[in-house]
């Protein structure tokens, strides 16, 4: 069972079977414990989750890369209050940081056709369409996890499988200040230049709790119907 205490103070949405946590601003590792927590729930019947949070500033590396990619020394990031994390999750090395919405869900995957592609595609697909529900054309690039709008990444996903229940997720970035992803090669993808929404639109708007409350939406629509 996920910590009470940090339920608390989280608003707690049911749709239809999935239960929408906000858990506001929360450190990486505590996040991780409740969905940690969570899995064995859903693995045991309960309803499917879905997390929705910012970070303060941490770089997380995939299960099989990642610090490769890291383009300052450790110690570097320990100075500047920035968490280094290795994750059992799939990808290579990203960002989190406040002003990025991070989405973790928490499903059972042997009624999800597809496997953890399946998933991934899924969740590629619902933020494309929140996108679009702010006048964003986003899209998907082949063999390259995540969306895109043009040759920019706002959108990352990287997944882990626990007693055949996702963990781990997405992370889409919203507000201006993408400067965080300087410290890394971006998915280990070279060349790649982050964007977020309010760079694309030009405007500081949607704020986070209507992106949240949109990208949970269409992660309903997409991944329930």
């Amino acid at each position: 069972m996920p910590d009470k205490r940090q339920f608390a103070e989280a608003s707690c949405l049911p749709m239809h079977e999935l239960l929408v946590h906000d858990l506001g601003l929360l450190p990486f590792d505590l996040a991780l414990n409740n969905q940690v927590a969570a899995v064995d729930e859903v693995a045991n019947g309960g309803p499917e989750r879905l997390f929705l949070v910012e970070h303060p500033p941490v770089i997380t590396l995939g299960r099989n890369s990642g610090r490769e990619h890291l383009l300052v020394a450790p110690e570097i990031l320990e100075q500047q209050g920035i968490t280094l994390v290795q994750t059992s999750r799939g990808g290579s090395i990203t960002c989190h940081y406040p002003g990025q919405l991070v989405a973790y869900p928490i499903f059972r995957m042997a009624r999800r056709p597809g496997g953890l592609r399946g998933l991934v595609h899924d969740l590629e697909e619902a933020i494309i369409q929140a996108l679009a529900l702010f006048g964003l054309q986003a899209r998907r690039s082949p063999g390259r996890p995540g969306v895109w709008i043009e040759e920019r990444k706002i959108a990352s996903i990287g997944l882990g499988l626990r007693k055949w229940v996702s963990y781990h997720g997405l992370a889409l970035n919203l507000c201006q200040d993408t400067s965080l992803f300087d410290r890394i090669t971006l998915c280990g993808l070279h060349g790649v230049r982050p964007t977020s929404v309010h760079v694309e639109l030009h405007r500081e708007q949607p704020d986070m709790r209507e992106m949240k409350e949109t990208l949970a939406g269409t992660i309903r629509d997409v991944l329930l119907s």
